[in-house]
């Protein structure tokens, strides 16, 4: 590993840390309040586990060229839907009056991957679709194609890593998702996605509750890495945002 990616290893790892820290802090405040929103579900509900990944990517976006006045994150990140009036991003790169980039950034973490798979995946899907037909439409830009990312992180435990069953009453499904645990399925996922060109770009992680203090993470796929994820955001950003 060069000093650079050991770097970059290093800052996902402090990114995943803080998603864990974030969390476990939501959840103890839920409980102190006594609100009903407690548990697991405050925690999701609670927002803001993944900023400092949507951080790690504003700081690429930083270092390939782009002031950070040009950087949306929490605030302003609406933008015009085909099929609804806006949509809300979760990091926003516009310059010059030119959409450069758009993230969504989103996490799963048990006991309920079932419930929640086919409401992540539909999610992303219904985005892509919605802003590249606004796109297409002239919402946007007419000289600069803009870059869309899709950030995941799944929690590694027995219900992310265990096979699953598919039901075929009357067809079959494809044969990669025979037996596919959730794991895997997000992984098919995440780069089907690109296949697909609804994504410029798809980084998928995975972490270990209990390795969390530490920020330990795995990249199961060597195609959907982060490091790769990177690149392709500086690869935009030196193209259309950097003037000479």
């Amino acid at each position: 590993m060069t000093e650079k990616q050991d770097d970059l290893h290093s800052s996902v790892s402090q990114a995943v840390a803080y998603f864990w820290q974030t969390r476990r802090s939501q959840v103890e405040k839920q409980k102190k309040t006594g609100s009903r929103d407690q548990g697991s579900r405050g925690a999701v509900t609670g927002g803001a586990q993944m900023d400092g990944f949507i951080r790690l990517v504003t700081k690429i976006i930083e270092s390939a060229g782009i002031d950070k006045k040009h950087i949306y994150f929490r605030k302003s990140l609406e933008l015009p839907g085909y099929f609804r009036p806006t949509k809300e991003w979760d990091l926003l790169v516009v310059k010059d009056k030119q959409l450069l980039l758009a993230l969504e950034a989103k996490s799963q973490v048990g006991p309920s991957f079932g419930n929640n798979f086919n409401n992540r995946t539909e999610e992303a899907i219904g985005s892509a679709l919605d802003l590249w037909t606004a796109y297409r439409e002239g919402a946007f830009n007419k000289t600069v194609k803009p870059w869309l990312g899709y950030l995941f992180m799944l929690e590694d435990c027995a219900g992310s890593q265990s096979p699953v069953s598919v039901k075929e009453p009357h067809f079959e499904v494809f044969p990669e998702f025979k037996g596919a645990s959730y794991a895997k399925r997000y992984e098919i996922f995440c780069r089907k996605l690109l296949r697909e060109r609804h994504y410029s770009a798809a980084c998928f992680i995975t972490s270990h509750k209990e390795k969390s203090l530490k920020g330990d993470f795995a990249e199961p796929a060597e195609d959907l890495k982060f490091e790769i994820f990177a690149n392709s955001i500086k690869a935009q950003i030196l193209t259309y945002g950097v003037k000479n």
